[in-house]
């Protein structure tokens, strides 16, 4: 995944004043919520580029960075995809909504 940002997520909203027809004052315009949040992705077996919704891919959190990573199933071959995770990209996955396995280790 060369650009993970969540197309939606981190865009700021601004909000709008109208002049409220009936009593003379200005009253807050709500704005549309965004679209679901999707995903730049890439695959690594037919370098097929894509986006995958926040539903198509589960990231798991280990105790190390060996045992941290993302993973998905590529739209064009159906190849099982699993990469890397650090801080930057576990946070942008978590905040677009991706969901979270937490690994535990046995001792």
């Amino acid at each position: 995944m060369a650009d993970t940002s969540p197309r939606s997520a981190l865009g700021a909203v601004s909000v709008e004043r109208t002049q409220c027809p009936t009593e003379g004052h200005s009253e807050p315009v709500v704005p549309r919520r965004p679209g679901p949040t999707r995903f730049k992705a890439a695959c690594p077996d037919c370098r097929a580029r894509f986006q995958l919704a926040a539903g198509a891919i589960r990231l798991a959190i280990g105790a190390s960075r060996r045992t941290t990573f993302y993973s998905f199933i590529c739209p064009e071959c159906d190849a099982s995809v699993r990469k890397p995770a650090g801080e930057r990209i576990v946070e942008l996955l978590t905040r677009g909504g991706v969901r979270t396995l937490r690994l535990h280790s046995t001792v």
